[in-house]
């Protein structure tokens, strides 16, 4: 079947979908919306000339599933159609399913990415890296490309019990081919927020996620810092994308004694907005946050409430753009769709979706600026190959620069 042809039917069958969706024709005239009603005009006429002329008659089921995966899929990444028996597996594994691979993926580009790896998960041993792309997922012997895939159904995928293995095909930068590897599911835990005191009296904090109570966790490692005498903080929130969304305006209110942290907004979800509550704030030290691609979500709420109130800098990459509210709706045939009903945004109004976060101090990556071996380069024996320099965190020097600058 030709690419114009299969454009047709997709288009024809969400026709179908908008006749579903709007109550007919009569309802579209009702609401005024003359445009849309021209639309389900034009989308009939097509569909009646493909029915009749196409020169086969086309699985009308089984294309119009398809164009509802598309339809869904093209609103955003966590927006998701699934039939009867795609949402019968996927409420399986949502009761059943312990395993984890111990990473963050979202949907960009048309396939899934890994925005972030928790460190020690199955994924950080199997050797995955953030920003990857994985471009199948092979599971109990079959492969499926996450292109075909809704964000729902690759969640549930990579989901398993505890022992179980998959194999993913991944596509990185510098690389012709995709590389297989073999993801061995496991019990994920979260690694604790580590603490350390730098020179010049520099309090430094890293977060891997956002987990329920990883608030209460942060400050306390804020309060030890401050009584070991930190008189300034450094909080990495680079590859740190999981978590809940709430935790990160618990812990922006950590820094901000004042100020809208964030607020949540969606066409039918009336504007709910998250202030500082002054009794809640602990610290007011000079502030640098650390971000990168690979920071998402609650991480994101941070980011954004710290330098739209102007509490400190934010230094690094701009962040990856992830934060909204999904409601289940099941529909009457058994099957269901996962809709984004509210984004959450920065106290500019910026939705994180959509614009991430840029920090008022970008440094990129400096691994970025070392190039990937070539798979087919001869490597040196031991005793002549070179000594490697210690690769420099130039993101982390650059906020122990920016706060050198300012005074306690």
């Amino acid at each position: 079947m030709s690419m114009k042809t299969k454009a047709i039917i997709l288009s024809c069958s969400s026709a179908l979908l908008l006749f579903v969706v709007a109550g007919g024709v009569n309802a579209v005239r009702a609401s005024g919306n003359e445009g849309a009603y021209r639309q389900l005009q034009v989308y009939s006429e097509v569909l009646s000339r493909v029915r009749s002329e196409y020169v086969e008659e086309p699985n009308i089921d089984s294309v119009t599933d398809g164009a509802l995966h598309g339809l869904l899929d093209s609103l955003d990444a966590d927006s998701s159609y699934l039939t009867a028996a795609e949402y019968k597996e996927y409420k399986a594994h949502k009761t059943e399913a312990k395993g984890e691979i111990g990473a963050m993926v979202s949907k960009r580009f048309g396939y899934a990415t890994v925005v972030s790896i928790i460190p020690g998960g199955p994924a950080d041993k199997a050797g995955l890296q953030a920003t990857d792309i994985l471009e199948a997922i092979e599971n109990n012997g079959v492969s499926r490309s996450t292109h075909d895939l809704s964000l729902a159904e690759i969640h549930s995928l990579l989901a398993g019990q505890p022992g179980s293995t998959l194999t993913v095909s991944v596509v990185r930068a510098r690389r012709a081919e995709p590389e297989k590897i073999v993801i061995t599911r496991d019990m994920v835990a979260i690694p604790p927020v580590a603490d350390k005191m730098l020179d010049n009296g520099i309090g430094y904090l890293q977060v891997d996620a956002f987990t329920k109570g990883k608030t209460q966790e942060i400050a306390a490692k804020i309060k030890d810092l401050q009584k070991s005498g930190a008189k300034k903080l450094i909080l990495d929130l680079r590859n740190c994308a999981e978590g809940e969304e709430p935790e990160g305006i618990a812990t922006a209110n950590l820094f901000l004694n004042h100020g809208t942290i964030a607020y949540l907004q969606g066409q039918k979800y009336p504007r709910q907005a998250f202030n500082a509550d002054p009794s809640q704030a602990i610290t007011s030290l000079p502030l640098v946050v650390l971000v990168n691609k690979g920071t998402a979500g609650a991480a994101e709420i941070v980011a954004g409430a710290v330098l739209d109130n102007a509490r400190g800098d934010v230094a690094g990459d701009k962040t990856f753009g992830e934060g909204s509210v999904q409601k289940t709706m099941d529909l009457p045939d058994g099957g269901a769709i996962i809709l984004s009903v509210a984004k959450y945004y920065s106290p500019s109004g910026k939705a994180f979706q959509d614009a991430a976060v840029t920090p008022n101090v970008v440094v990129a990556a400096g691994d970025e600026d070392f190039a990937l071996p070539d798979e087919d380069e001869d490597t040196a024996p031991p005793d002549q190959e070179k000594p490697q320099t210690p690769q420099v965190d130039q993101q982390l020097q650059k906020a122990i620069q920016l706060l050198s600058s300012k005074s306690s």
